[in-house]
């Protein structure tokens, strides 16, 4: 249409060209709906606690991060993607760059599920109400479970993140990121990089621990997320969201160097499922002290099949 009207030599044809042109450029803005309530700071709050520099932010009261996603041609685009609150209207914000208007519907789901816009609050809380009687607020209503946005990524974090502090585990992303990620020139602020993919990974010369040791990555660790990206490329675990938890767990525990831990945290967080519990974490352990882990697990049974909430919640404790 704009075509025919460009050649037909009008005034209206170049000002229609113009708007479009326009309209291209701006970037897409929509909303998201969920179930009441959501507490959308604490959901921040742990976001932000863990946002990889470059990659993703959390601040002033919204989510910002970098996006690549393949089209059905698997030709990848790349963006940014913004998320905000709005409470009044039960919805969230959604912005994003033009570019990824090809992939608005993978994306859209992707956002879904970090946001877990899929929760129905009250059915949680019923279940976990009990969680109360153990120490007053200890389970809130409206606490949603953070899914993740990448789950190559999400699963990388995981494994950086054993046995040490989450601070620690986002320096460590933060430097694999600066050797290894793309740069990216999204125009918004602190949105520089894109996460090296599973393939990036693979295509680094020699040995692993060469190339990740020098970012103080344990040659153990190395040799994982190596073995991780292998098995994604080739499709050997399924780490999408609504994969089958206990059969992807047992080939990630198949994989040298990821534990139980490991396993369900990624279960929990890339596969979306509710039920997962990593009952050795620290933040779980100290919430529930002086009860030992086999304790824990007992006491757990009874917040089935929403574990992976009560664990949230647990760390939202302190």
């Amino acid at each position: 249409m704009v075509e025919g009207i460009g050649n037909c030599g009008s005034g209206a044809g170049t000002v229609e060209k113009t708007n479009l042109e326009i309209i291209l450029k701006s970037p897409i803005t929509l909303q998201l709906s969920y179930r009441p309530p959501y507490q959308w700071q604490q959901m921040l709050n742990f976001l932000a606690l863990r946002a990889i520099p470059g990659v993703e932010s959390a601040v002033d009261g919204e989510y910002l991060r970098t996006v690549t996603l393949a089209t059905r041609g698997k030709r990848p685009v790349r963006g940014w993607v913004r998320v905000g609150f709005l409470q009044q209207r039960n919805v969230l914000s959604v912005s994003c760059s033009p570019a990824l208007l090809p992939v608005l519907t993978p994306l859209l789901a992707r956002i879904r599920h970090l946001f877990d816009l899929h929760c129905e609050p009250y059915a949680v809380y019923e279940a976990l109400a009990s969680m109360n009687t153990i120490r007053p607020g200890l389970c809130i209503l409206g606490t949603r479970l953070p899914g993740c946005f990448d789950p190559f990524e999400m699963a990388v974090r995981a494994v950086l993140g054993q046995q040490i502090t989450v601070k620690a585990a986002r320096t460590l992303a933060a430097r694999l990121v600066d050797a290894y990620g793309t740069p990216f020139d999204t125009g918004v602020d602190h949105l520089t990089r894109i996460f090296p993919s599973p393939e990036a990974i693979m295509a680094l010369d020699g040995p692993i621990e060469n190339r990740l040791g020098p970012l103080g990555i344990t040659g153990v660790r190395a040799r994982t997320i190596l073995k991780l990206a292998e098995a994604v490329v080739r499709r050997e675990v399924d780490l999408r969201f609504g994969a089958r938890p206990e059969t992807e767990i047992k080939k990630l525990m198949a994989i040298p160097g990821i534990g139980p831990w490991t396993a369900q945290y990624i279960a929990m967080r890339a596969l979306g499922w509710s039920d997962a519990f990593p009952h050795t974490d620290f933040g779980v352990t100290k919430a529930l002290e002086p009860r030992t882990p086999k304790e824990i697990l007992a006491l757990a049974e009874t917040w089935r099949p929403w574990r992976s909430y009560a664990t949230v919640n647990l760390w939202n404790s302190h």
